[in-house]
């Protein structure tokens, strides 16, 4: 088996591996949010012999990176994302991940019996940091097998998950042996990580900080049985991600209200609905209610009027047809 090199976690800081640096304290930034920055490498292992790695970058839910394993570069998916990273510190961080990306998947293989990892399985790994206006950076790195939590890094040590078992406090015993690249995990994310993070939100600030104002349409969706109705009301085309959507009757919020995921635009903005079963007597009272920062204040309402309507109409004349019908027939 090859053992672990001292080198390995360096990936995580600059190839030279310096001195620990300074912990951030405080950065003047114009957000206000909890804002994660965190980079993530998927390693799907197919046998013994063949691995493939995956590896992206986040600001919250906004793509920021790709990886390129087999040129072993940076993809910047935004004209901000090198931040305010010199060329030099970009090209180390690039020959470091390489190397980790190459480097971690042998640890992995050469311990498949005794960690009883099973082909074809995944290993995940998490890093990163999030920053709060008034609060110390929080930094994080985790490992994860098969979607499922395996260890993750607190201080200067790996803690198995409780959820991992015997094979979690196994990988994270060897983990543990080095102590100088602990360290250096550390320094990476309570310090360049967070320095990283906040270049990226000065470079990006005319495009996070923009205000893309909602629209907001309602529909129908397949009627829940006879007499109800499924009201769906869209939101779509808006930036930042955060948004309220709420079915309301007059001014309280109706509890129904099932609310789906926020998914992203290819443009960069967001989409949301929310779904309400009601009885279809009832629907002309309520209203789909938005709030969102673009808005002003100003809460966007629609009412499905127009939509109680032609629940009402459709089936009558569907009725009415299928009575002309059965004339002509006799």
């Amino acid at each position: 088996m090859m053992p672990l090199p001292e080198t390995f976690f360096c990936i995580l800081s600059p190839s030279q591996c310096p001195p620990l640096p300074q912990s951030i304290s405080s950065s003047r930034t114009d957000f206000q949010e909890p804002i994660t920055f965190r980079s993530i490498m998927t390693a799907s292992f197919y046998n013994h012999s063949w691995a493939q790695n995956l590896g992206s970058a986040w600001l919250d839910g906004l793509q920021t990176h790709g990886w390129d394993s087999k040129k072993g570069i940076f993809m910047y998916k935004r004209p901000w994302s090198k931040g305010n990273f010199s060329e030099k510190e970009l090209r180390e961080e690039e020959r470091t991940l390489q190397t980790f990306s190459i480097i971690f998947p042998l640890i992995f293989q050469n311990h498949v019996h005794q960690w009883q990892l099973e082909y074809p399985f995944q290993v995940q790994v998490a890093k990163g940091c999030g920053l709060h206006v008034g609060e110390s950076s929080v930094g994080f790195m985790k490992i994860a097998y098969e979607g499922s939590d395996l260890m993750s890094f607190q201080n200067t040590s790996w803690w198995p998950s409780p959820k991992g078992g015997r094979r979690a406090q196994q990988v994270s015993k060897l983990f543990n042996q080095y102590h100088v690249v602990n360290l250096r995990i550390r320094a990476h994310i309570i310090d360049i990580c967070p320095r990283f993070l906040l270049g990226l939100l000065e470079a990006g600030k005319a495009d996070l900080q923009r205000q893309v104002r909602p629209e907001a349409w309602l529909s129908t969706g397949p009627s829940p049985g006879p007499g109800r109705l499924l009201l769906v009301c869209h939101v779509s085309g808006f930036y930042p991600k955060p948004v309220w959507v709420m079915w309301m009757r007059g001014e309280q919020e109706h509890q129904g209200t099932r609310r789906g995921e926020v998914l992203p635009h290819a443009d960069g903005t967001w989409y949301l609905q929310t779904s309400l079963d009601v009885e279809a007597r009832e629907a002309a009272d309520l209203s789909c209610r938005v709030r969102h920062s673009s808005l002003e204040g100003q809460d966007m309402q629609h009412r499905p009027v127009g939509l109680v309507f032609l629940a009402g109409v459709v089936p009558l004349v569907l009725l009415a047809g299928l009575a002309l019908w059965l004339w002509k027939r006799r």
